[in-house]
């Protein structure tokens, strides 16, 4: 349920280089006041501090739960090897009582936030309603763009409101994840968006799509002069003392309002610490407890946050970058990873309904009990620790005749043009692919199933690691640090050919794609 999965071959391309990406913004500096007064100074009503400069910690008992069972809870996710989650932040009565990274990952680290971020831009679209520069939610959408010639115009064009694009209810025709595809490929994003035709009248069927949030930061820009970024800065990052986000934007320069927002856990959390306080942040009504209200009602899904009929609700992206409010529990609970669907909670069958939704049964401190506090903090630190170095075994006979010589491959819709293996060292490989572009990567890889780091776009990194599956048989696996996406490549040398295998393992894509070459003269 996420935008952000492209069709495999789209993503092939975009994952292996082969196309341009337009790089991250940098943060910007809040833009000069405007004529809008500030959120208006209230009086504090709810935590005994606010975690504008960071989060406070605690022992779980002093918040009501028992360290054991977040030990066990640990031992859980350390055994899993049928998903990969990035890592577990726990925030009960405003203090972290767990604070889990899984290795590679470390607490500083930006994550994308894949389709999470929609709830992100929708706060934006609240804070702009409360400082006057939206009148409401029942304004037309074309009202924003009066400049704009629109395709496809009919009454209930005419007639689609902003909050049908909060409800995800604006009729527009929205082919899944071709739709934001096209929109991409196109020269104007808002344009394209505009020009849709509807299916349905607005307001009624409800369908998942990332027009929709794209729309909304582009309304946000319309209105307020800033970009989403910008304004977020100036209006929400800022009073939530949030430093440091990036967020990719469009040709014309409105960010992507449906993902890859980029967060560090902490503050991540910090959104669902605002909205469990009615919008209020250390003295400021920074969104209003009428739109927290508005925007998290409903059936399932309110203001492009999911609900649960307990009155949980939650931000969620694929691959597991999810922001859970529990507000009878008096829980914030974040989680980021490379797993699950995304859309109606990664994680939640898995682990929130089943492991941590339990943890919060105790209202009242628990005694003290160190050697529970010391077993989740072992099992914390063997979480992020670094893996040792697996011993290597000697490389096959093919490996010699392969290294440094060049696979030509014939043509194909990825392309991919030439591949080359080399062996510099005993536990490392180097993998260089070059592209019918002209463009050219290099992968340090490593052998002793250890990652080896490279850049990846938007500031994340990758991390690959390889092993020989059979004699014949090379496999080099590269996941997205801060990221969701993950790939494998599985290269066959045959007496007649050679195949390669792109296998996309990124949750919710699927599908592979199979190259056929052999090893030049």
């Amino acid at each position: 349920m996420n935008t952000r999965v492209y069709k495999l071959l789209f993503l092939m391309a975009l994952l292996l280089g082969a196309c341009t990406s337009q790089p991250a913004p940098a943060t910007p500096s809040p833009p000069p006041p405007t004529a809008t007064p500030d959120p208006p100074t209230v009086t504090p009503n709810g935590p005994d501090y606010w975690p504008t400069e960071g989060w406070r910690t605690s022992t779980p008992e002093e918040q009501g739960v028992d360290s054991e069972k977040l030990a066990a809870l640990m031992d859980y996710l350390l055994s899993q090897s049928s998903f990969r989650i990035h890592s577990l932040l726990i925030i009960r009565n405003g203090y972290v009582i767990t604070d889990a990274y899984f290795y590679p990952y470390e607490p500083y680290m930006l994550h994308d936030l894949a389709s999470a971020t929609k709830s992100f831009t929708s706060s934006l679209i609240g804070i702009a309603i409360e400082q006057g520069y939206i009148e409401s939610v029942a304004q037309t959408v074309l009202e924003f763009f009066p400049e704009r010639t629109v395709a496809n115009l009919d009454a209930n064009k005419e007639a689609m409101t902003l909050e049908d694009l909060l409800t995800m209810r604006s009729g527009l025709r929205c082919p899944g994840e071709a739709a934001t595809r096209e929109m991409m490929a196109s020269p104007d994003w808002t344009q394209f968006a505009l020009d849709q035709p509807l299916d349905t009248e607005p307001g009624g069927l409800y369908k998942y799509c990332g027009l929709n949030s794209h729309l909304l930061s582009a309304i946000v820009q319309e209105t307020t002069g800033m970009s989403a970024l910008a304004f977020g800065v100036q209006k929400l990052f800022g009073p939530l003392g949030v430093t440091n986000v990036t967020w990719p934007s469009d040709p014309q320069g409105n960010n992507w309002g449906w993902g890859d927002m980029k967060l560090a856990p902490h503050d991540m959390a910090k959104l669902g610490f605002l909205f469990f306080n009615d919008g209020q942040w250390d003295g400021q009504q920074v969104v209003s407890a009428e739109w927290v209200e508005a925007a998290t009602s409903g059936a399932s899904y309110g203001y492009q946050w999911w609900l649960k009929p307990s009155g949980i609700y939650y931000a969620t992206g694929v691959g597991g970058q999810e922001i859970w409010v529990l507000p009878d529990q008096k829980m914030v609970v974040v989680m980021t990873g490379s797993s699950g669907g995304g859309g109606t909670g990664a994680w939640g069958d898995l682990l929130m309904e089943s492991r941590i939704l339990p943890l919060a049964e105790s209202t009242a401190s628990l005694p003290p009990n160190p050697d529970g506090v010391a077993a989740l903090a072992s099992r914390t630190q063997q979480a992020v620790a670094s893996p040792q170095p697996e011993p290597m075994p000697p490389l096959p006979e093919i490996a010699q005749q392969v290294k440094g010589k060049t696979i030509l491959l014939d043509p194909n819709q990825v392309g991919l043009q030439f591949i080359s293996l080399n062996f510099p060292e005993e536990a490392e490989a180097v993998v260089r692919l070059s592209f019918s572009d002209g463009n050219q990567v290099e992968w340090p890889v490593g052998l002793d199933n250890v990652y080896r780091f490279t850049p990846f776009e938007y500031g994340l990194s990758m991390g690959l690691k390889g092993w020989w599956e059979s004699e014949n048989v090379f496999v080099v696996q590269r996941d997205v640090i801060g990221g969701y996406e993950r790939e494998r490549l599985t290269t066959t040398f045959e007496e007649d050919q050679i195949t390669v295998e792109i296998q996309n393992l990124t949750a919710g894509g699927g599908g592979s794609v199979t190259l056929v070459g052999q090893l030049e003269e």
